[in-house]
């Protein structure tokens, strides 16, 4: 790939986005898309300049810099042999904070309900299942880097339209946007709810009469202006590798924590409200003829009417693709394998964290498990300090992956809405106002609305990870590269074959628990 060829880049001024020398030798005829002729390809075949007479004259190019689009100014880098152009600012974030930034984007709320998951798959099944679905989040970033490659984009929403013209644009930006306004809307769900117990705990209050500092509505409000809105005011992603290493570190206590209790909690565990002298005697692990107690023994593969739910949890446990292509561009020195060591570091990460913490979990509780496995640690002692301060570290990391969340939403909005405008700070910071604002009304007025969000979440998800990548990577790499049959695009068709399906499965699940009237689902989004 012609990017992979740092050495020899000089900055120059900005270009046209679809301006894109082919740095491949191609005839002047010939179209880069290749075989996508959609509305995108003929534009391109206008704009396109495949041969490298523009190259020669930077100036000429340098003064559109001041027009460009806001959103391709932040998100373009235009690659050739002889030149790399980074329109609006050349990639300054370093290799580290692009992984905690990548990292605080996979690492949602999803970790605590992952005890509860292996609890229904069992220990091996739950390993097999975990990998795989690592494996294929790896796999469709390297599809997204290669089509960012070939056509020098580096925003989702433009993949889309150089794959399928504004249809393609369109489908990604409201996929994006959807998907991350259910992520937000869960993650201060979450804060409206166990801010109020954590407080409420520490402070010893069994029964509150009504204190405004106890009340979740105004909580969310206090915690979106003070700590969420400053942050998604910054103009690049790349300052949030602070707060985003910092977030990570919360979720290293919790681990931490989890793997501490295991040694610490009896099996099997006695609630808090029987928790006399006499029920201590029974504690023992093992049975009175020496039998290990079968609550106590873990079940290496689990069968139950649960399990299905918990591959849709599994399969989006790494959700970051809207993500991917903004910290690409802000990548110092960025090369798609260098992202691509991001990515993976990133998912290794993230890999380990998730099975120590479901396995630790369940290797506390067992069968006991609750969907939300620090519920399960309250029901022991609801005044625990440090399961309190896991708490307020988890509603610290849940917090802070909020901003990460936004940028991609305020980009896919530009997108769509303003597609030729500049960067603008009151438009930039309006946005996000009003997005928040929306967010919080959300979670304050409707909070029925997250079994919708599910089915939302069931709907874009599949997109963002499996489906889109898959379909832009057939269209946009050229058929001379790659025929349809050659094995990367046979592949991708699979690939996006297996979107479908978690598709299917995650909404017939969420469909049939609405019918039958339980909301075991709605526990896992």
């Amino acid at each position: 790939m012609s990017e992979d060829n740092p050495t020899e880049t000089v900055e120059t001024g900005p270009a046209e986005v679809n301006a894109i020398p082919n740095g491949k030798g191609h005839d002047a005829g010939e179209d880069i898309t290749g075989s996508a002729k959609s509305p995108a390809a003929e534009d391109s075949e206008k704009e396109t300049v495949p041969n490298s007479t523009q190259n020669a004259s930077p100036h000429r190019t340098e003064n559109t810099g001041a027009n460009l689009p806001e959103s391709q100014e932040f998100l373009s880098g235009v690659e050739d042999k002889k030149t790399t152009r980074f329109t609006d600012f050349e990639g300054k974030t370093s290799f580290g904070m692009s992984v905690f930034n990548l990292g605080n984007a996979i690492m949602g709320s999803g970790i605590l309900g992952l005890a509860y998951a292996m609890a229904n798959t069992g220990v091996v099944l739950f390993l097999v299942l975990l990998t795989v679905v690592a494996v294929l989040s790896s796999y469709s970033i390297h599809l997204l880097l290669k089509c960012s490659g070939i056509v020098g984009i580096r925003a989702y929403e433009q993949l889309g339209y150089r794959a399928f013209g504004t249809p393609g644009k369109m489908a990604a930006g409201i996929a994006i946007t959807l998907q991350n306004i259910g992520a937000m809307s869960s993650y201060l769900y979450i804060v409206k709810y166990e801010f109020p117990l954590v407080i409420q705990a520490f402070l010893m209050v069994d029964k509150p009469a009504g204190e405004w500092y106890l009340n979740g509505n105004y909580l969310v409000i206090i915690v979106s202006i003070g700590v969420i809105l400053p942050l998604a005011l910054m103009k690049q992603l790349g300052y949030l590798g602070y707060t985003s290493g910092f977030s990570l570190s919360c979720m290293v206590f919790f681990l931490i924590s989890v793997i501490y209790k295991k040694f610490n909690i009896p099996c099997p565990f006695v609630d808090f409200s029987f928790n006399g002298t006499t029920s201590i005697l029974n504690t023992t692990a093992t049975d009175p003829g020496g039998e290990e107690n079968p609550a106590c023994i873990p079940k290496m593969a689990n069968l139950n009417s649960q399990t299905a739910y918990t591959i849709p949890i599994l399969a989006f446990a790494f959700v970051c693709h809207p993500e991917v292509l903004p910290i690409y561009t802000e990548l110092r020195n960025a090369t798609k394998k260098k992202m691509q060591h991001v990515a993976n570091i990133s998912i290794a990460v993230m890999y380990s964290m998730y099975f120590l913490a479901a396995l630790f979990g369940y290797l506390t509780f067992y069968g006991e498990v609750e969907a939300e496995l620090l519920h399960t640690y309250s029901r022991i002692d609801p005044y625990d300090t440090l399961i309190l301060c896991v708490r307020v570290a988890v509603l610290t990391a849940v917090t802070l992956t909020v901003p990460i969340v936004l940028f991609p939403v305020r980009r896919a909005i530009q997108q769509m809405m303003f597609p030729n405008k500049t960067f603008n700070w009151p438009r930039h910071i309006a946005i996000a106002f009003v997005l928040l604002t929306f967010i919080n009304l959300l979670v304050i007025f409707a909070p029925n609305i997250l079994g919708i969000f599910g089915i939302i979440g069931a709907t874009s998800a599949p997109c963002l990870i499996f489906i889109f990548p898959a379909v832009f990577y057939i269209r946009i790499v050229p058929k001379e590269e790659e025929p349809l049959r050659s094995v990367p695009k046979v592949m991708a068709f699979c690939f996006a074959g297996i979107g479908f399906l978690f598709m299917i499965m995650s909404l017939s699940f969420i469909i049939i628990d609405w019918t039958s009237g339980t909301s075991k689902a709605s526990s896992g989004h």
